[in-house]
């Protein structure tokens, strides 16, 4: 990794006007909190899995099934016309809507009776979840300038890992003493206050202006502007090596993510005999915790190196990929749980850096008029193929090597998934070069 002509400095932005720079912190934290929201009623359901195999009688593929691609088909799918709309109405409205959705709908999955009225509600779930995490990635841009945006979005991350840990904890707490269906009910209630808040206190930035440009709302676009629009954001990607790169490492590092953290607490389970209130103590904050320091540490990081060369704003995610990737192994492979977590830990961290530094390039290299789309897209591919195929990926391997393998037919099956970050990392490498000339190309 050497320097060149071709790394430049981001461009600093426009002055943020004082009230929003007053207003934008709390916005952030709010937004965070409906990101929190998100992943507790989507991990949830992994932290609960072997409860509802065994109370269902379920195959792991069908558990692989309910956890990914049933959730993921709509969310994926719907994330792309709504964020269409979105880069042309209130965004601030749209998440409000789909936080009430997605919380209604989990705790409709607590009053299912069967396996099929799960999967419907678990597909509800997704429903509602597919109108968010666009929409802000679009507000927090606008209230961020480019050099302070991978800060901004890495903190945005942290209701992965705040949502991941809620859902291990209140799963394993909750699970053991109260059963599946009562902690549905638990977790999908507060997502309707977080929507109250949202919609009531929550401001929508003019679009642009971070970027010293004049955006106002536009009025919805017909059916021909939207697919005209639709159909220029998916150009846009494909013609810049960037976004290219960062798609693809983003959907690789979330294929092997969710298959991970969906089979997390049945792997701990049959491995190595832990029961679920033990992996709730011990596994949730480790995911909250240091999920969040490695997402903050890999936002930071991406800012202050990027600002000499632009090329560290990727780059430091490629060098934590392959240097969580033999951690992750000596994870799997280790019959000893102490010593499984002492690999676990550091590889918990440096896992966590891709996510603000790969959403703050998308969003800084997208053209104004389309960054809600641009962000949807990303989302749709990285949906359909990581959530969709990750977690039903291991499910159907873990079947297939069960007659072999017995229970470590999982670890089996978490651990060859796991090479993919490696695929991962040099793509990383490849979209910081990119990212460095085609801003410099904008500067």
């Amino acid at each position: 990794m050497t320097t060149d002509a071709a790394a430049t400095a981001p461009i600093s932005g426009a002055s943020i006007p004082a009230d929003i720079k007053r207003h934008r912190t709390y916005a952030l934290i709010i937004l965070t909190l409906a990101y929190t929201s998100s992943y507790l009623d989507r991990t949830i359901v992994g932290a609960l899995a072997e409860h509802i195999k065994h109370d269902l009688e379920l195959s792991d593929t069908a558990l692989g099934m309910l956890t990914g691609f049933a959730f993921a088909m709509f969310y994926a799918t719907l994330g792309v016309p709504l964020a269409v709309l979105s880069d042309r109405m209130n965004r601030r409205n749209i998440i409000a809507a789909a936080v009430t959705v997605w919380s209604v709908m989990t705790v409709a999955c607590g009053l299912a009776a069967n396996y099929i009225q799960l999967l419907v509600a678990r597909i509800g779930v997704g429903v509602g979840e597919a109108g968010s995490s666009p929409q802000s990635h679009s507000i927090i841009a606008d209230m961020y300038a480019p050099h302070e945006r991978s800060r901004a979005l890495a903190f945005y991350a942290l209701g992965v890992y705040a949502g991941g840990m809620l859902g291990f904890l209140i799963g394993g707490l909750a699970g053991e003493a109260l059963g599946w269906r009562t902690t549905f009910l638990i977790v999908g209630f507060p997502g309707l206050l977080i929507a109250g808040l949202i919609y009531f206190t929550v401001q929508e930035p003019p679009r642009g202006l971070s970027d010293g440009l004049s955006g106002a709302t536009r009025k919805a676009p017909t059916l021909d502007e939207a697919i005209a629009g639709l159909v220029a954001a998916f150009a846009f990607i494909w013609k810049s090596k960037a976004c290219r790169h960062i798609v693809i490492g983003v959907t690789l590092t979330s294929f092997v993510g969710y298959g991970g953290i969906m089979w997390a607490a049945p792997f701990l389970m049959r491995t190595h005999h832990i029961s679920g209130l033990q992996i709730g103590l011990i596994l949730g904050p480790i995911v909250g915790v240091l999920g969040g320091l490695g997402a903050m540490l890999g936002g930071y990081l991406a800012d202050r190196l990027g600002k000499t060369d632009l090329r560290w704003s990727s780059w430091v995610i490629a060098v934590a990929k392959f240097a969580a990737a033999p951690l992750i192994l000596c994870f799997y492979l280790s019959d000893d749980f102490n010593i499984a977590l002492a690999f676990y830990l550091p590889a918990a961290v440096l896992g966590a850096f891709y996510l603000g530094p790969g959403f703050a390039m998308l969003q800084s290299t997208a053209p104004l008029h389309m960054r809600a789309t641009v962000s949807a897209i990303m989302l749709f591919i990285l949906n359909f193929i990581a959530l969709g195929f990750g977690p039903l990926a291991v499910g159907a391997v873990s079947d297939a090597l069960e007659p072999a393998f017995g229970n470590d037919s999982l670890r089996w099956a978490l651990m060859g998934t796991s090479l993919v970050n490696v695929w991962a990392a040099v793509h990383y490498y490849f979209a910081g070069t990119a990212y460095a000339r085609e801003m410099k190309k904008t500067a």
